[in-house]
């Protein structure tokens, strides 16, 4: 179990952290016709809406209650019921994603009473599903944004009952905030393998995957989970759950529908990989496809191929929870040295993470200890890039956000051929990097000064 440190510093220098607030967007930003309402100012909404369109280069649907000076002291209840009526009136989503910024939460809002408020005074709207999360930003990071939102809406959407098992073919997959949409395309395709369907929650892997379409402007997601779908996770086969930071939902979940679950921490590395195949056979019954089998043992070989490079390397990680938690068991699986390993925020993943000592703080804590740990390698999101540069070390871009990265947002993580991946590009950022090998100096030389005073032989016939 890791010891963890907390900073204790009076601000943070080079922050890694992104708010709980973009991480609940996000989440709601993973279902179909939905639409996020940051309750705050114009300027919290703004600067959330630049991380998303930078990281995933896209159009993103985000809208603001506009908070001002005057509702920020006297209450901003009216901004939100005005809010939802605007939206409603205009756009007619499925769903509306209530999530509170800083300043709403210090301000004091009830978000479930203004909703309630919403709901008496506009009936007419009773067709729009609104979840409210409180999600202040001054504590938590994204991924406990995102895991808060993804409890909201199986609170709100799913039914209770006890018809688990009605459709033996389909599964449910919690997904999270470490995700990308690639890794959730790979997790579908996996779980399509065995001939089973998989309802993810949230969906950004449908919603968010670069993908053209014929309109020129929406007002709402385009992709993601259908509020249909979510409405008949209860009668699921099972829920695979990813990401210890979604383990809460999977038990509320679990409490509602009695569908039973299967919980990984990670799914990159043979370990992890292999546990859930067999889940995956375990739940269809069917034996595992030969393209897998394939796909394993092209892991094996990269392993073998790689290991010269990895083994005993010394990499410094910056990542919330569960990222941080997927790429240390991954490196120490490769016989790799974790010599910084530093987080925003406190999170389930840290609490058997197999590692000395986890600081939750900043990137300057990266930066002192990586360069005090003789580190080789960073891995973190774009905001340290300057940290790398300082250090002159090689980067590898993982998190959110990735604004210096064209595509990042697409990479696969996960699963047998993302680990393969992750491998190759870890060692070649190594041997790029220390390719410079200092020239052998041989002891014995010869030259002008040593043929003019020759040396006699010692004991061992040998000439010094």
């Amino acid at each position: 179990m890791a010891h963890i440190v907390h900073s204790k510093k009076a601000l943070a220098v080079s922050p890694l952290k992104v708010s709980q607030t973009v991480g609940a967007s996000l989440a709601f930003l993973g279902l179909a016709r939905a639409l996020p309402l940051m309750h705050g100012s114009q300027g919290c909404t703004a600067f959330g809406k630049v991380f998303f369109v930078r990281h995933f280069r896209e159009p993103i649907p985000l809208q603001t209650t506009a908070m001002d000076q005057v509702s920020s002291i006297m209450g901003a209840d009216d901004n939100i019921v005005e809010a939802l009526h605007t939206l409603c009136d205009k756009s007619a989503p499925d769903v509306i994603g209530l999530v509170t910024t800083g300043l709403s939460e210090t301000q004091g809002t009830d978000i479930l009473r203004a909703v309630r408020e919403f709901r008496a005074q506009c009936p007419q709207f009773a067709g729009v599903t609104v979840v409210p999360v409180n999600t202040p930003d001054y504590v938590g990071c994204l991924e406990s944004g995102h895991a808060l939102a993804v409890e909201a809406i199986i609170n709100t959407l799913v039914p209770e009952g006890t018809a688990g098992g009605r459709r033996p073919r389909q599964v449910n997959v919690l997904a999270s905030a470490m995700l990308t949409p690639g890794d959730i395309e790979a997790i579908r395709e996996w779980a399509e393998a065995f001939g089973l369907r998989a309802v993810v929650l949230p969906d950004i892997g449908d919603a968010l995957d670069g993908h053209l379409t014929e309109a020129q402007y929406s007002a709402l997601t385009l992709g993601g989970t259908p509020r249909a779908e979510i409405a008949i996770m209860g009668e699921s086969a099972a829920t695979l759950v990813i990401g210890p930071s979604l383990y809460a939902a999977a038990d509320t979940l679990r409490a509602r529908t009695g569908v039973p679950d299967y919980r990984f921490d990670s799914l990159m590395g043979l370990d992890a990989c292999d546990a859930f195949t067999q889940a995956l056979a375990t739940i269809s019954g069917r034996p595992v496809p030969e393209r897998i089998e394939r796909h394993r043992a092209q892991l094996q070989d990269a392993m073998v191929d790689s290991h010269f490079m990895l083994g005993f390397a010394p990499v410094a990680l910056a990542a919330d929870p569960d990222v941080l938690g997927q790429l240390s068991r991954f490196l120490l699986g490769m016989g790799a040295e974790i010599v910084s390993a530093v987080t925003p925020a406190k999170g389930p993943a840290l609490t058997h993470l197999p590692l000395a000592e986890v600081v939750v703080g900043d990137l300057e804590d990266l930066e002192i200890a990586a360069r005090r740990g003789g580190a080789h390698l960073l891995i973190a999101n774009s905001h340290a890039a300057e940290t790398a540069r300082r250090l002159n070390l090689p980067l590898l871009r993982a998190g959110f956000p990735q604004y210096d990265l064209v595509g990042g947002y697409a990479r696969t993580w996960v699963g047998y051929r993302g680990s393969r991946q992750a491998l190759f590009d870890l060692a070649n950022l190594l041997l790029g990097a220390h390719h410079d090998i200092e020239p052998y100096q041989p002891s014995y030389r010869t030259g002008a000064a040593d043929a003019e005073a020759p040396h006699a032989p010692d004991a061992t016939g040998l000439v010094h």
